[in-house]
């Protein structure tokens, strides 16, 4: 099996509209606003400054997505990126996809001297996520995630 991982194409968009649906049902039990979470996908293709999108692709079959945005770090003077947003397809998971994904990052990452690193949040429950980031070299020590939001 050969995992493609590539920058995302706006034609890509329903894939990843469909996975964001299933990954907000599936993990907080939530259904998005199908044209709320199209629009905020073609957001990104309409202004890379928001982030980007990555697919895996098996046989020309889109088997994950991720969307990297950036945090500018002024103790680091350089961006980080942040993992947002993944999914892999059921029928594709626990087969090192997400691994080769990440894998790919890294590798933008370490390429450009203006990235100091990645870091990604992940639910609390979510202790299979955990494992997985954990076997990447990834580390939950140092921060814990706080936020507000609006009502939809």
């Amino acid at each position: 099996m050969i995992v493609e991982v590539r920058k995302a194409q706006r034609s890509d968009n329903e894939k990843i509209a469909h996975f964001q649906e299933e990954m907000a049902f599936e993990t907080e039990g939530i259904n998005l606003n199908a044209n709320i979470i199209r629009a905020g996908i073609d957001a990104v293709f309409d202004d890379a400054a928001k982030g980007m999108y990555f697919v895996a692709e098996i046989d020309g079959i889109v088997a994950g997505s991720l969307l990297i945005t950036y945090e500018w770090s002024d103790w680091r003077n350089s961006w980080v990126y942040w993992i947002q947003s993944v999914y892999i397809d059921k029928a594709f998971r626990r087969k090192g996809i997400y691994k080769e994904m990440y894998e790919h990052i890294q590798r933008l990452a370490e390429a450009d001297a203006e990235v100091a690193g990645i870091r990604l949040y992940v639910d609390k429950t979510n202790v299979k996520a955990q494992k997985t980031y954990a076997s990447l070299g990834m580390n939950g020590e140092h921060y814990q995630v706080f936020e507000w939001m609006k009502n939809s």
